[in-house]
């Protein structure tokens, strides 16, 4: 067994800093044919680090006066976003705002993980209340504890998997919520009464009706004031924030609604003991209505219709006699459980790949600490 070696980055690689042509906004330096893409923050922050496409790309011209990669190498970045590792995959040209590892004597991917689980500390290099300041001779001072290349190998293959694993339930929620989204579209009624995919059995016309003739909505009558952080019981409020109440004021299976922010974007269907902001709708005691069906319709229509409502406004926010006055299409109440249950159960899919997402990351937050000296 070895130690692990404390050695300063600098020894370690030639830390050299990208380089921008000026001014940056002449059109001449960008050219949509280049084979080299041109690297922005943004980049990093939409793909994590790893660089595997480049939509904005740099001429001729601007190549020569920037540095350009055409090969993987570990960057760190040092404006904007600071202290954010990158390695990339294809031709890339390097602006000011990152720093290169050339010809680096470590493991590309165990200095990539390094960087991340360090990234927090390069704050102690920033005034308080203003941006931190990194350059090579900095992040080159930086001293950082090496085990053998083969320990280095190791725990980079460890990481590398665990992303790999976290990018792929990542990809699986995308596409489960891409389906949904597409399902919504076609599984509710549009202008002609019928939807677009309908379950095998049903072929019956929609039927139209108010809202407020098939549920009860009634609103809370509480405020923040209320909440307090260790109650018993869910207090609803406007936004997606749930706190906690000691007391209640429902005990019902309802739909809710907020009646301001972001609205047709949020809603919760709750069974059970719950008090509500007085900004916050309840929808209940369905009658002739499915309550799963209507949040599907809630999710897949009712934005546009509290948007359209509020064309005039410079706020949007809902009015009770806006919501009662509704008018929705609904079939048989056999399609609607269908519809229904096909919903809930899509969420739960969803919701389930949600909370295996956040026991990866969790794992390599926890392992990021761990693994390293």
């Amino acid at each position: 067994m070895f130690a692990w070696e404390q050695c300063k980055l600098k020894n370690k690689a030639e830390i050299v800093r990208g380089a921008s042509p000026r001014p940056i906004s002449n059109p001449k330096w960008f050219d949509d044919n280049s084979n080299v893409g041109w690297l922005r923050i943004s980049d990093v922050t939409e793909q994590r680090g790893r660089i595997h496409h480049l939509s904005q790309r740099i001429s001729k011209a601007g190549q020569s006066k920037t540095r350009v990669i055409t090969e993987p190498h570990l960057l760190l970045s040092i404006a904007a976003t600071v202290g954010s590792p990158v390695i990339n995959y294809v031709n890339t040209g390097v602006h000011d705002g990152f720093l290169i590892f050339l010809n680096p004597t470590f493991d590309k991917e165990f200095m990539f993980q390094w960087l991340l689980m360090f990234k927090p500390y390069w704050n102690k290099y920033g005034q308080p209340g203003s941006q931190v300041n990194l350059n090579s001779d900095i992040v080159g001072n930086q001293s950082v504890a090496f085990p053998t290349m083969s320990e280095q190998e190791r725990i980079a293959d460890f990481f590398s998997k665990l992303d790999t694993a976290i990018t792929l339930h990542e990809e699986k929620k995308r596409q489960l919520e891409h389906l949904k989204s597409a399902l919504l579209q076609k599984m509710f009624a549009d202008k002609s009464g019928y939807p677009a995919v309908r379950f095998e059995g049903f072929s019956n016309e929609w039927e139209h009706c108010k809202l407020g003739n098939v549920a009860d909505i009634t609103t809370g009558s509480r405020n923040h004031q209320d909440s307090v952080t260790d109650g018993k019981y869910p207090f609803f409020v406007r936004s997606d924030k749930v706190e906690r109440l000691n007391e209640y004021d429902f005990d019902t299976k309802a739909i809710l609604v907020p009646g301001d922010g972001r609205i047709g974007e949020i809603f919760h269907y709750y069974n059970g003991k719950f008090a509500l902001h007085q900004r916050v709708y309840k929808v209940d005691n369905f009658n002739g209505i499915n309550e799963l069906f209507l949040l599907g319709l809630f999710k897949y229509s009712f934005k546009e219709h509290a948007l359209r409502l509020n064309a005039q406004g410079t706020v949007p926010s809902l009015r009770l006699p806006m919501f009662t006055n509704w008018s929705i299409s609904v079939p048989m109440i056999t399609e609607q459980e269908r519809i229904g249950v096909f919903f809930q159960k899509l969420d739960r899919t969803i919701s389930l790949y949600d909370h295996k997402l956040e026991l990866l990351k969790k794992v390599k937050r926890s392992m990021l600490q761990a693994m390293f000296i």
